[in-house]
């Protein structure tokens, strides 16, 4: 018997999560420069909230296996929306210090990724408890997770500049608290969502076995490994664009958080126009083409633009092509994953291929921030769009890419026509919040994802 209902559940959980994520995403970097007027601190803060990110991917797919889905994600955002919420607290009553900013930054970076992993591997079971083809449900995951950033993005540049950006963090941490419940009552009951009864005693052994079972599985292949290297990369720099680079544009030489959000949305608002049109008709075209023409027009263009070119609007313009091809990305790479990872492989391979990507990430902001201050934004702006141009060219480039086209043998049925192992949740285009995704960052799906662009909040829910 069908029952859409926890799909639809996850999907509006996820909505909200993702919503507020859009709004840490501006308002973090933006509270930092405005309370210590500096890049450099802004990229320390994207540094402390990103490294713990990496660590919880890395051990999170036991964790997830062993606790449970569903407790694991409704524990994941209590704890983060506690985090988020208490720097606006503290900061009203005098009492936030630059050392407890980047304290709670890392707690919620430390939380979130487990979260955020536990959600999304849930989405071929609810999809065939639906009714649905995986393919469908993974561009709806993904379409709805942009939706959602599009309008936090949007209403992140209204609340700052009327009411603050701590109000922004408040808000945050309602949504936190929000999605908490819908996954705690919305999934109740299903399988797929509750502990493995069969998981091995919790024990050193048993977690570095589990782990370099999920290393082994995604190191098989000479195209996940070409993956891996260049969203390793592409990430990093994304980073760095959402948490500083832009964050530092805008406050000098655009309108400020207004311009900010707008930018945000107009990215957001095309990335979900890309999803949708990857899952009307992407079938009919080479991945491999598709991949490539997408991840360089929405990586490079931005940076040039923004360092060459003066005004609001043609970066808009930028970033809206930007965001036309980032919105294809991870539909590609949710699909080619769920296709290849057994169901009980889904949590721990995930999240080490999560790590993988998360990577560089907490250098991305780091590096953002130093260029700044010893080359100026210019500079920093065009040597991190050469290297991200450098990144995208690869799958053009070397050989093992060519698997992204191949129909991989005994691909569920509905999902979408084949390619090639396992790649890791998340491409560039987008990076983790704050441990989030990049101009806009992760998330949707598992921190780090592809085309997220423009903001690095909390963690990529």
């Amino acid at each position: 018997m069908r029952d859409r209902r926890p799909l639809a559940t996850v999907l509006t959980a996820n909505a909200v999560s993702i919503s507020g994520n859009a709004l840490t995403l501006i308002g973090v970097p933006w509270f930092t420069l405005q309370t210590t007027g500096s890049p450099a601190r802004a990229g320390v803060v994207a540094f402390c909230a990103t490294l713990p990110v990496v660590v919880s991917a890395i051990v999170g797919g036991p964790v997830i296996d062993r606790i449970g889905r569903r407790r694991v994600s409704v524990a994941s955002d209590l704890v983060c929306a506690v985090a988020i919420g208490a720097i606006p607290l503290l900061h009203w009553t005098g009492s936030l210090r630059f050392w407890m900013l980047c304290a709670l930054m890392a707690l919620t970076g430390l939380f979130h990724a487990p979260g955020e992993t536990s959600r999304h591997v849930l989405v071929p079971d609810l999809a065939k408890l639906a009714g649905t083809p995986l393919s469908r449900a993974a561009s709806l995951f993904d379409a709805v997770s942009r939706g959602a950033r599009m309008t936090g993005a949007a209403l992140a540049g209204v609340l700052i500049a009327v009411l603050g950006a701590e109000a922004v963090l408040i808000v945050d941490a309602v949504t936190f608290g929000v999605s908490a419940l819908l996954i705690a009552g919305g999934v109740r009951g299903v399988p797929a969502a509750e502990p493995r009864r069969n998981a091995p005693p919790v024990s050193f052994g048993a977690y570095r076995a589990e782990l370099r079972e999920g290393c082994a599985f995604l190191l098989r292949s000479r195209l996940l490994l070409g993956v891996m290297l260049m969203v390793m990369l592409t990430n990093g720099i994304d980073q760095g664009w959402s948490s500083v680079l832009l964050p530092v544009h805008a406050k000098e030489n655009l309108g400020g958080a207004r311009d900010l959000g707008l930018l945000a949305a107009v990215f957001g608002a095309c990335a979900l126009l890309g999803a949708l049109l990857y899952a009307a008709v992407g079938h009919r075209f080479p991945r491999r083409a598709v991949f490539t023409v997408a991840f360089v027009l929405c990586g490079m263009p931005r940076f040039v633009v923004a360092a060459l070119v003066d005004g609001t609007v043609p970066l808009a313009a930028t970033m809206a092509v930007g965001g036309l091809g980032a919105g294809m990305l991870n539909p590609i790479l949710t699909t080619v994953m769920f296709e290849r990872v057994p169901e009980e492989l889904r949590s721990r391979v995930m999240s080490v291929s999560t790590a993988g990507v998360l990577m560089t990430t907490p250098l991305g902001g780091l590096a953002a921030g130093q260029l700044i201050e010893r080359s100026g934004l210019a500079t920093a702006l065009l040597v991190m769009g050469g290297l991200y141009l450098l990144a995208t060219l690869a799958p053009a480039v070397f050989p093992a890419w060519r698997e992204l086209d191949g129909a991989p043998a005994g691909a569920p049925a509905g999902a979408g026509g084949g390619s090639g192992g396992g790649a890791p949740a998340g491409s560039g285009c987008g990076s983790p919040k704050a441990g989030a995704p990049p101009g806009g960052a992760a998330g949707g799906g598992p921190p780090a994802r592809a085309g997220e662009d423009v903001g690095a909040g909390h963690g990529g829910r």
